[in-house]
């Protein structure tokens, strides 16, 4: 008797290889050409011309700039902010609302981001906030694991994900160290 072999973990894509060096090219491309305000431009035969790879190979994969935004957003996102743990929610929450204010601080940064929401929607506002809301899991997690009360992360969202992303997006406002202390203080006055 064999033993059937068990399937890849993704089966119909290779993890490493050419399609990994496709996708990297492509997301290359991607926050080359958004970091040069060529947004308006950012279609799928400039993508792929960008990348060295044909647009059907972009289309195939993607479908969609608002698909390839999405995941490029996801990629970016994934991993980039360790989530800290400091002993107390207060800590944890003040450090990571500074992380991520670091972070869409970066003009390329904030150019992907307002991209991917400007291009694609619901689509592309899911892209950048669902590795943020995880994180925010993560800690309201831990903070409970400790034995604590914690706010909803419905309620910590709101309170510190939506006005730094606000902030960010849609005006020039700073997202100086201050501020960000102040959404958390708000958050869980004393």
């Amino acid at each position: 008797m064999t033993a059937m072999a068990s399937p890849p973990p993704h089966v119909g894509s290779r993890p490493g290889g050419r399609s990994a060096r496709v996708r990297a090219a492509v997301h290359r491309a991607v926050q080359e050409l958004v970091a040069e305000e060529a947004g308006e431009q950012l279609t799928i035969p400039v993508v792929a011309a960008r990348a060295g790879v044909h647009a059907t190979t972009v289309y195939r994969r993607w479908g969609s700039v608002a698909d390839l935004l999405a995941d490029v957003m996801t990629s970016r996102f994934s991993g980039d902010i360790v989530v800290p743990d400091t002993g107390t929610l207060r800590g944890d929450l003040e450090r990571y609302a500074s992380d991520l204010a670091k972070d869409l601080s970066d003009p390329d940064t904030l150019a992907l981001v307002r991209a991917t929401i400007g291009t694609g929607g619901e689509q592309g506002a899911a892209a950048c906030r669902g590795e943020r809301q995880q994180q925010l899991e993560a800690v309201l997690g831990r903070e409970q694991a400790r034995g604590n009360q914690t706010p909803t992360l419905e309620h910590t969202a709101d309170a510190v994900l939506a006005p730094l992303y606000y902030r960010a997006v849609f005006t020039n406002l700073p997202l100086d160290p201050e501020w960000t202390r102040a959404l958390v203080s708000r958050l869980l006055p004393d």
